[in-house]
């Protein structure tokens, strides 16, 4: 043996043996089964829970206090605990023994309020993620009421930002009526409130009053002055001071007439003061560039300086008019999912990150050559175009938002010669579509399963395609023909208007749909354009009704290149964002 080898040999080493680790928890949890060494017996409501000290010290810090100092219960060998249901604790001691604990909605609350007093910060953690991933219209006021006593920031932050988002609908419910009144008043402060007229704001502070109009009516002089008077008509605020509650309030009148003085200051609801727009990638800033040609309103919105050179791999809005982004690291091949806040103009990293690359089972080549972020039906969707040694794949991924995992769906598999430069992935109501030179596939979120379509067969080197209703357009790299998919029928038409203004000298072209309304922008190949002959780009509109295209004239501020990552997105945005000059 080498010298180098026995030195390697007789130096000291550390070893980890992983199924004693995973195997001990399981023999402590036979041991509680099976009631052997118990040494303590927990009370709670009534109920006897005979349990291992050791093994309650080591999973709770409450325990640990308990039993490891002066305290009388370290000594009893009976301990009666105080303010725990019997059914929750029996589901925490589950969880000590096991490593694995069970959520529903109907008891994540109680668990929750158990795990915060037994200090064990990964139930306590898990509930919370549960609840804020279970924010819907008939949880999120309970939820957000629940979330408020106990502080639970995620959660409250979720439950705000549905109820201001969906403010019509849920101060319509009997369940809004049960927020106390400074619940009521953090809720209606916001700028981001849903509201088309201030006037809502109103009439769902009468029904809350109204609920319990003799416990309620003296708060309404603190309530009055988080409505926006300046917000609404001079009858709008006549007819408020009309009102039998504030009439019935001696200091209501006085309060609003004070309020309408000082009201000048206050801001419109970020929902009354939006339009939509369309959203590209500027390549050469890395800035995402929002337009609505035929407002003449140009903005942009900048990444965070740690992220302005990462490579955007996705982009989507998705129906709540949110917008997310993709960003591949390339230092460590993730994909990492970041979220505008349009209302704080800030970016914030959700869901977990997402490997880049993934065994296809082939070997070799499996690099990810293209990627599309797509949302369909409330759920997020990764589409990875892999080139390998027997074919190409297209990898599918849906973020599942309660267990916070990327989870894998059916693969699409192709054999050699397919050609992924020329592959676009869109959505068209609660389907994915997979579209090619010579194949459509749909992808059924439901069974899990990718269907055969009727493919377009006129349509080569496909480039860019967007959904609007059931229909999907589609053009190809020269832009000579926009062709229509009916996706109820699964049948394929030319659209007889288009004609190419630029012919072939096109170096991108995107279609997208605004106000809905079909659009294409053309960005000219001026490479070879003599000086003073370069043509500009053109926003072209599509008018159905008299199937024909209209220049909308549009001035574009200058950008090196556009860029889409995947169909072009439109989001509502602030009108009174500042206008690129």
């Amino acid at each position: 043996m080498a010298a180098a080898d026995q030195d390697d040999a007789v130096r000291p080493r550390s070893y980890q043996d992983e199924s004693y680790l995973y195997g001990f928890l399981g023999a402590v949890g036979d041991l509680q089964q099976d009631g052997e060494l118990q040494d303590v017996v927990l009370e709670v409501e009534g109920r006897r829970f005979p349990c291992h000290r050791l093994v309650l010290s080591a999973a709770s810090p409450y325990f640990r206090a308990m039993f490891t100092s002066d305290m009388a219960e370290s000594r009893q060998k009976t301990v009666v605990l105080q303010g725990l249901d019997a059914d929750m604790f029996g589901e925490i001691l589950s969880y000590i023994y096991s490593g694995t604990l069970h959520v529903s909605l109907d008891r994540v609350q109680h668990l929750y309020q158990a795990a915060d007093l037994l200090q064990l910060d990964y139930v306590r953690d898990t509930c919370s993620s549960y609840m804020a991933r279970n924010v819907e219209h008939s949880t999120c006021v309970d939820l957000y009421k629940f979330a408020d006593v106990f502080s639970v920031g995620v959660v409250l932050k979720r439950c705000l930002r549905y109820i201001c988002r969906h403010f019509v609908k849920v101060s319509s419910s009997e369940e809004f009526c049960s927020l106390s009144v400074d619940q009521l008043t953090e809720i209606i402060s916001h700028d981001e409130l849903d509201v088309k007229e201030e006037t809502r704001v109103w009439e769902a502070v009468v029904r809350w009053v109204q609920h319990s109009t003799e416990d309620r009516l003296h708060h309404l002089p603190s309530i009055l002055p988080r409505i926006r008077f300046n917000l609404l008509t001079s009858d709008d605020t006549a007819a408020i001071l009309k009102h039998p509650l504030v009439r019935e309030d001696p200091g209501g009148i006085q309060v609003i007439r004070n309020v309408v003085k000082e009201a000048s200051v206050q801001k419109k609801r970020f929902r009354m003061d939006t339009m939509e727009m369309a959203c590209l990638l500027d390549m050469e800033t890395g800035d995402i560039f929002c337009m609505n040609p035929r407002q003449g309103k140009y903005t942009k919105i900048s990444l965070p300086p740690h992220l302005k050179h990462k490579l955007l791999a996705g982009m989507t809005v998705t129906s709540d008019n949110d917008l997310y982004v993709l960003i591949h690291e390339p230092t460590d091949h993730q994909l990492y999912t970041f979220e505008y806040n349009q209302v704080c103009k800030e970016w914030e990293q959700t869901c977990t990150s997402v490997s880049r690359f993934c065994d296809v089972g082939w070997g070799g080549g499996d690099f990810a050559s293209k990627e599309f972020f797509v949302e369909v039906d409330k759920c997020l969707y990764l589409i990875m175009v892999k080139d390998t040694l027997l074919g190409m794949v297209v990898w599918t991924r849906r973020y599942n938002w309660y267990t916070e995992e990327w989870q894998e769906c059916e693969k699409l598999h192709f054999e050699e010669g397919a050609d992924e430069i020329f592959c676009v992935g869109v959505t068209s109501g609660s389907h994915l579509y997979f579209l090619m030179n010579s194949e459509v596939h749909r992808y059924d979120p439901v069974h899990d399963q990718w269907d055969r379509m009727t493919p377009p067969r006129t349509l080569p080197h496909l480039s860019t395609a967007v959904a609007m209703g059931t229909e999907i357009f589609c053009t190809d790299y020269k832009s000579t023909k926009i062709m229509v998919y009916d996706t109820v029928s699964d049948s394929w038409e030319a659209l007889q208007a288009w004609v190419n203004p630029f012919r072939n000298r096109i170096d991108s072209r995107h279609l997208f749909v605004l106000e809905n309304q079909l659009h294409v922008l053309l960005e000219p190949d001026n490479s070879m354009a003599e000086e003073g002959d370069e043509e500009d780009c053109l926003v072209l509109v599509y008018d159905r009704s008299e199937d024909a295209w209209r220049d909308l004239k549009a001035t574009l501020p200058p950008v090196e290149c556009y860029e889409v990552c995947g169909p072009m997105c439109t989001m509502a945005q602030a009108c009174n964002v500042p206008t690129i000059p």
